[in-house]
């Protein structure tokens, strides 16, 4: 099975580009961030037409995440259990909760397409919900891993967090700002630190970068972060046998600002017996 992650920043206008990747690349399961529309609004017959199906979970024109699978999704959750909610100016249990996190079990592995908030600045409210999503987050993660150790989980997506100096083309830029601070790295390693999940990309590809801005020639100067990943749980690991970065994906005509991580599984699936035989 290959699965992948994307942060395609607005599906729709991206349907084509993304839909000719997935049939181009083989790719049986992508998880979309930002697709920037409600679940009626979304491109579904394009992706049909190329043989996927789709779960979405969008509330307006921001935020949104998405499923499309040539195989059956079950056990579809939009928003995970104590998922935060934000609400400008506002403070208290019952605030609006974002469509960021959507959850399905694909021939027997669970997935997660998460955008985490960005934080916008330290400091800021946002940033504090930021936090607040993600130990909420490895509290769910803990609970789903010991209630089924034996199941493959992976979290895929838009973390926007930079665990490492790496992950930025210049660490001494983004001093004092979010992304790279200390509790938002702490944040990240909390899911590792707990022997919870482990990058399952950065062992086979150890750098490269994910996301670069499309202001300031970012791009052709490679000046870009790393911050989309596909964290697995041991039992995901196990069955991995390769992982890509898909830079290319930033280039051509209008491309999202983010690429595509893929990695490959060792599953026997139902597409086995489609697919002819390459010798």
């Amino acid at each position: 099975m290959r699965v992948a992650t994307w942060n395609v920043n607005s599906v729709r206008t991206r349907v084509g580009r993304v839909v000719d990747w997935l049939v181009r690349e083989d790719v049986d399961v992508l998880g979309m961030q930002e697709i920037k529309c409600k679940p009626e609004q979304f491109p579904v017959q394009a992706f049909e037409d190329a043989g996927y199906h789709v779960e979405a979970h969008g509330l307006n024109q921001w935020n949104g995440v998405a499923f499309a699978s040539r195989l059956p999704m079950a056990d579809v959750i939009r928003d995970f259990p104590g998922q935060p909610g934000f609400l400008k100016g506002h403070e208290g249990p019952d605030l609006p909760v974002e469509a960021r996190a959507i959850g399905v079990t694909v021939d027997g592995v669970r997935l997660w397409s998460l955008y985490v908030p960005n934080g916008r600045d330290v400091g800021d409210p946002h940033y504090t919900y930021k936090l607040d999503w993600l130990a909420q987050l490895a509290d769910r993660t803990a609970e789903w891993i010991a209630a089924s150790p034996e199941t493959p989980l992976a979290l895929m997506g838009d973390w926007n967090v930079a665990p490492l100096d790496t992950d930025v083309w210049d660490v001494r830029v983004f001093e004092g700002h979010t992304h790279v601070s200390e509790p938002e790295r702490a944040a990240f390693r909390a899911f590792e630190a707990a022997g919870l999940l482990q990058d399952v990309v950065r062992p086979i590809v150890p750098d490269g970068y994910t996301y670069w801005d499309y202001k300031q020639l970012r791009f052709p100067r490679n000046e870009g972060m790393r911050i989309d990943f596909v964290m697995g749980s041991q039992a995901f690991a196990d069955v991995v046998t390769d992982a890509s970065i898909h830079r290319n994906e930033r280039k051509g005509d209008a491309p999202s600002d983010h690429v595509p991580v893929v990695v490959d599984l060792d599953l026997d699936t139902s597409l086995d017996d489609d697919r002819p035989m390459i010798f």
